[in-house]
């Protein structure tokens, strides 16, 4: 039996890396992506050679740029899961968001899953199925204070989760997205102690969630059957 093979953006660390370690000791076969981490994802998927012998292949590029994500995928022969999980945040009054600012956050966050779906469709309409799962946020879906990009980008990033699975699923391609809430990553690690404390005494599970909690998730729809498309699926401890 042929091994599949993710692509997984954002791979280098936190939940991206999380997630490549669980499809990699669930048997995939693995494309990982970073921006400016190239050596730190190549000394990553060595170590996943080593512990589960597979084929781990590192880009490093910036996928919101449609030529680069033409470039990736210019190397991509067979693909069966695209996890869009590179993202970033901005924090701030919406008075101080420069137009530079929104450009990044919504090239990063929404333009680039765009351009990676889009390349990946055909690959998956070969095989007459395929999945693709973008990682979300719960701001996508409430809002946040003080990340109002942040937040237009995910709440984008659900809405094209919801249209393309409709679009995709008589072709047996699914398509949903993880709606994270307060995942303990590097992207919070601008909170202080405190700030975490007042938080984490907010959500009913009574902790933050963790990158395998994302891994775990993302792994059970990749390999879900073909009626699980289309949807939100919010991972946050009852939070919201």
């Amino acid at each position: 039996m042929q091994k599949k093979t993710a692509l997984i953006t954002g791979a280098s660390r936190g939940i991206g890396r999380a997630i490549a370690e669980k499809f990699a000791e669930a048997g995939y076969d693995l494309i990982l992506t970073c921006v400016n981490s190239g050596k730190e994802l190549e000394t990553f998927a060595e170590g996943l050679r080593e512990d589960f012998h597979g084929n781990y292949t590192c880009f490093c590029g910036d996928l919101s740029d449609p030529a680069v994500c033409d470039e990736l995928f210019s190397r991509i022969g067979s693909l069966d899961v695209l996890v869009n999980n590179a993202g970033i945040s901005q924090r701030g009054l919406l008075t101080d968001l420069t137009q530079e600012d929104w450009a990044k956050i919504v090239g990063i966050n929404l333009s680039a899953p765009l351009y990676l779906s889009k390349l990946a469709i055909p690959l998956f309409l070969k095989k007459e199925e395929g999945c693709i799962i973008n990682i979300s946020s719960v701001w996508g879906e409430v809002g946040a204070s003080c990340e109002v990009a942040y937040s237009a980008t995910k709440g984008g990033l659900n809405a094209f989760s919801r249209a393309l699975g409709k679009e995709l699923a008589p072709s047996r391609i699914r398509v949903n997205a993880i709606s994270c809430g307060l995942i303990d990553t590097q992207m919070n690690a601008c909170l202080s102690a405190d700030e975490m404390e007042t938080l984490i005494e907010s959500i009913p599970a009574d902790r933050a969630g963790k990158p395998e909690d994302v891994a775990q998730l993302a792994l059970m729809l990749a390999e879900s059957n073909d009626y699980l498309t289309g949807q939100v699926i919010r991972l946050d401890g009852a939070w919201i």
